[in-house]
């Protein structure tokens, strides 16, 4: 399945849509496939001249990639300048995600950006290290309580600002149990994989409209840890070093357990 295909979401009513997503290596479903599907039918309730600015999602079941998923959206509020969405992602078992987004109309005001990119070289030449057909990923850097690495969506080129904002939201998910478990691993003196890292909910603010094409660098540190949960913010860049969107994370750890 292509990305561009996943965020192609079917209408089944007033403000209801449904969609569906491949099997992943681990089982079940990828929580950054959820929130880009739950911003994409979120913002087909809006009138065109609304800009996504922020969202805000918790994770509240496992999602079954053998299920198909129903995003049934809540016009909270249809304001002048602010719009602001409620969806709630579900599935047999009842709700997995629920997400609240709010859309601006977009004016072209300047953005002061106070967060530098970090120093790093680009993304040719390093191995690629992605884990499935639709995403692209070049690690740069895995320990110690920080992730980092170049991200590409492979086909999200031609699809809008909507998809592309959604791609940042599908990416937004990869790196941020990596750093914590990364952190917590680092604090108990051990190498190697010792705990395995759990979304618990996630929010994301999109400072400019994003590029539709190119590689962006994935910047995750954690900003905190104790057992069972820790804390992940990320900034995301593109290639010229713009600031395109601001992430965090909670996610919950649990110990890896030893094969049989």
């Amino acid at each position: 399945m292509k990305f561009s295909e996943m965020m192609q979401l079917d209408r089944r009513g007033p403000d209801s849509y449904v969609g569906g997503g491949p099997r992943y290596p681990w089982g079940g479903l990828f929580g950054g496939q959820i929130v880009a599907q739950s911003l994409v039918a979120a913002a087909a309730t809006v009138d065109e001249e609304y800009v996504i600015h922020s969202l805000h999602a918790y994770f509240i079941r496992r999602g079954d990639a053998s299920q198909p998923i129903r995003f049934d959206v809540d016009r909270l509020r249809n304001g002048r300048s602010f719009v602001t969405r409620a969806v709630v992602a579900s599935q047999s078992s009842g709700a997995i995600l629920h997400m609240s987004a709010s859309f601006q109309v977009d004016q072209a005001e300047r953005y002061l950006q106070t967060h530098p990119m970090p120093e790093t070289v680009g993304p040719e030449g390093l191995e690629e290290s992605g884990w499935g057909y639709m995403m692209e990923r070049r690690m740069l850097h895995d320990e110690g309580g920080r992730a980092t690495a170049w991200l590409k969506v492979r086909d999200a080129a031609g699809q809008g600002w909507v998809h592309a904002a959604a791609a940042v939201a599908y990416l937004s998910d990869d790196l941020a149990t990596d750093c914590v478990r990364s952190a917590q691993q680092a604090g108990d003196g051990l190498e190697g994989r010792h705990w395995n890292g759990t979304s618990l909910d996630h929010a994301i603010w999109f400072h400019q409209r994003i590029p539709e094409t190119g590689w962006q660098l994935h910047d995750f540190r954690c900003e905190g840890v104790g057992v069972p949960r820790g804390l992940a913010a990320g900034h995301v860049f593109d290639r010229n070093g713009v600031h395109l969107a601001t992430v965090s994370q909670e996610v919950l750890l649990r110990p890896l357990r030893p094969e049989r």
